[in-house]
């Protein structure tokens, strides 16, 4: 069974293809209002990867200091087809042929991406005039993320099912990073081709940290989750982005703060005025499992407004002190989580789970206690091939017959 990925819910825009050898899922429902029902079961299932395209726009939003949301959806539209192109070259399922459009897929997908003209340009003229692709179920991103990027994929998705007949079932971009720990094997991508880490066990604690989100989440099993605890304010890579922002260091601002504050941790000397006046670890003494790091912003703000950071050793220590609390923070509630739940096994995850040195200290704290799994860096970040991994998840769980109505959903939870 092959099934191809879309991911378009944030400023990347990715497409990947992967193929489940074992076991064989049935695909009953193959018609266009994506009716999908399997036989399957989760027990060691394998995976090869055929493709993982990921195209970022990092480059062209840094000028805002953020994501620009209408640049955003206006890059996905123009890079779709062109990513997808590659990403069928990659899996070797590019057919040239000719043009065997009928007049009435053409108004069907005419109508489904009416909102999107260059991307509906694009796909007339590169998408009839090759041979409908060997894929057998499309999964696409529906939420969380920016609603009008999140559509972008949606309708894409739903023009292939149209004029392919292929099924397409939506996927929680948040369970996509909780799926981005299966290629674990021996802590890397094995020859791209992978199965569950043997170790995992259920339940486990996922602590999901990026830009838009910072969560503990219990998996009972895989596709049963529940939060436990997130941020009431900013998520922990916001705050990262915004302390950048004040340090004046270039967007996006999470590797930059970790670049000086490691710079800062491997010198000898240490600014004694800093070091005695601590930045807060908000809610770090709380009996819940929820965060807040909007107090450790203002702390860093009113810091700086007292005493500017003119020099690089300056912005390294405050770096330093910032990511320090950063960790301490979510430290102390995964421990919390993980006494509450008496899980075995941690999943750290999400576009911040790239910091090294939050990784560090995640092996360092829990190594011995749990089984820490992080994915490997190159799938940290948003990409298609965790939201494949994640659909295939969804449809061997899905035992009966079902029909999935897809829309954008911005503000999406597991709740």
């Amino acid at each position: 069974m092959k099934i191809l990925a879309i991911e378009t819910s944030c400023d990347e825009t990715a497409i990947a293809i992967i193929e489940v050898p074992t076991p064989r899922l049935k695909v009953r429902g193959r018609d266009p209002d994506r009716s999908v029902g399997t036989k399957g079961t989760l027990k060691n299932p394998q995976f090869k990867v055929l493709s993982n395209i990921t195209l970022s726009q990092a480059k062209l939003h840094a000028k805002y200091g953020g994501v620009f949301p209408t640049l955003a959806k206006r890059e996905h539209s123009k890079n779709l087809v062109p990513v997808l192109k590659e990403a069928l070259k990659q899996a070797e399922i590019f057919q040239p042929t000719t043009n065997n459009q009928q007049p009435t897929t053409k108004r069907k997908i005419e109508k489904i991406l009416e909102r999107e003209p260059e991307l509906l340009e694009q796909f007339l003229e590169f998408i009839p005039k090759i041979k409908p692709a060997k894929i057998d179920l499309i999964a696409v991103t529906y939420g969380p993320g920016l609603e009008p990027a999140l559509w972008v994929g949606i309708n894409f998705a739903k023009a292939l099912s149209e004029i392919w007949n292929i099924p397409v079932i939506p996927v929680n971009h948040m369970e996509g990073h909780i799926a981005s720990i299966l290629p674990l094997q021996n802590g890397r991508i094995f020859n791209f081709q992978f199965s569950i880490f043997k170790k995992i066990t259920f339940p486990a604690v996922a602590l999901l940290i990026s830009g838009g989100h910072t969560e503990l989440v219990l998996v009972r099993k895989w596709g049963d989750y529940k939060i436990l605890g997130q941020t009431r304010d900013d998520a922990v890579g916001e705050v990262y982005d915004k302390v950048a922002r004040m340090l004046n260091l270039p967007y996006p601002g999470g590797p930059e703060i970790s670049r000086l504050a490691q710079k800062s941790r491997n010198s000898k000397t240490i600014n004694y005025q800093l070091s005695t006046t601590n930045f807060p670890r908000p809610m770090i003494d709380s009996p819940d499992l929820d965060f807040s790091f909007s107090g450790l912003k203002t702390a860093v703000l009113y810091h700086l407004q007292k005493q500017p950071a003119k020099t690089l050793r300056q912005k390294q220590e405050i770096a330093r002190e910032f990511e320090d609390a950063v960790a301490e923070v979510l430290i102390a509630k995964t421990k919390k989580a993980l006494e509450k739940t008496n899980a075995k096994t941690l999943i750290i995850a999400g576009g911040v789970s790239a910091n090294k040195f939050l990784r560090e200290e995640f092996q360092k704290k829990f190594g011995q206690r749990v089984d820490v799994l992080i994915p490997p860096f190159g799938l940290s970040t948003d990409n298609a091939l965790m939201i494949a991994m994640a659909g295939y998840l969804k449809i061997a769980n899905n035992k009966k017959e079902k029909k999935f109505r897809i829309k954008a959903e911005g503000n999406l939870t597991f709740n």
